[in-house]
C-alpha cells in the first residue's frame, strides 16, 4: 500500500466511497493514493453497496440474470468491510480494501473463497469477521454510509464516488491509474470542476477494459 509522504501538516480529507467488487473504483482508489504523494490530501475510505444500489434502490430494473447474480454475491465483501469498521473503526477500511482489492482485481481471484480470510489476516483483523458476508447484521451501517454519498450524487451513477470541498462527484473513471505528477494534475482538474457551481457532467463511452498495472 502506498503511504503519503511526510511534511504536510494540513491535508484535505477526501471521502471516497467504494464497493470492493468494482474494478473501476479500485483503479480510482489507487489513483487517489498516488495523489497523496504529490498533493496535500488524504483519502477517507467509506463504503457503498452496488448490491443495495442495483437490487434495492433501482429495484433490479434492467439487470441481466448474470449481473443480478453478481450483485447478490456483491453483498459479501462489503458486509465484511462494514463488520471490520464496526469492530475496529473506519480507519481499518483503507488497509482492508487494499488487501481485498489486490486479491480480487490485481490477482484476479474473484471466485476464490479464501480471499476474504486472507485479507482479514493481512489487515490484522480476526478471521471470524468473514461470517459477516452472509449476515444482515451490519446492513444498516452500509446503508447509512451509502446514503451519505448517493443522497447527494443521485442514483444514475455507480462507484467510485468522492467528495471534494463539499461537492460529491461520481468518478473519475480512469484506466490505468495515473502515477506521480500526472495523478496530481488530474486531481487539480477535479478540484476546479468541484468548485464550479452548476457543473454536472463530463462523459465519453468506455472503449477499453480496466487495467490494474
Amino acid at each position: 500500500m502506498i503511504e503519503e509522504q511526510p511534511g504536510h501538516q494540513d491535508r484535505q480529507e477526501v471521502p471516497f466511497w467504494f464497493d470492493p467488487l468494482c474494478p473501476w473504483a479500485w483503479i480510482t482508489s489507487r489513483w487517489l493514493l498516488e495523489v497523496q504523494q504529490v498533493r496535500p490530501v488524504r483519502a477517507d475510505w467509506r463504503i457503498m453497496s452496488l448490491a443495495y444500489l442495483n437490487l434495492v434502490q433501482r429495484e433490479g430494473q434492467g439487470l441481466s440474470d448474470d449481473y443480478r447474480e453478481l450483485m447478490t454475491k456483491a453483498w459479501g465483501p462489503v458486509r465484511v468491510c462494514a463488520a471490520a469498521a464496526a469492530h475496529r473503526g473506519r480507519g481499518v477500511l483503507g488497509p482492508l480494501y487494499t488487501a481485498i482489492g489486490t486479491r480480487l482485481h490485481n490477482q484476479r481471484r474473484r471466485d476464490d473463497p479464501t480471499v476474504i480470510t486472507e485479507a482479514l489476516h493481512e489487515a490484522g483483523l480476526p478471521a471470524s469477521l468473514a461470517s459477516a458476508a452472509t449476515s444482515t447484521e451490519f446492513d444498516q451501517l452500509i446503508k447509512n454510509s451509502h446514503h451519505d454519498a448517493f443522497d447527494q450524487v443521485g442514483l444514475d451513477v455507480g462507484t467510485p464516488v468522492l467528495r471534494i470541498s463539499g461537492t460529491t462527484l461520481f468518478g473519475p473513471v480512469i484506466t490505468p491509474a495515473p502515477r506521480g505528477e500526472a495523478a496530481g494534475q488530474l486531481w487539480d482538474g477535479l478540484v476546479m470542476i468541484a468548485s464550479t457551481d452548476g457543473f454536472f457532467e463530463l462523459k465519453r463511452s468506455r472503449d477499453r477494459k480496466p487495467s490494474f498495472e
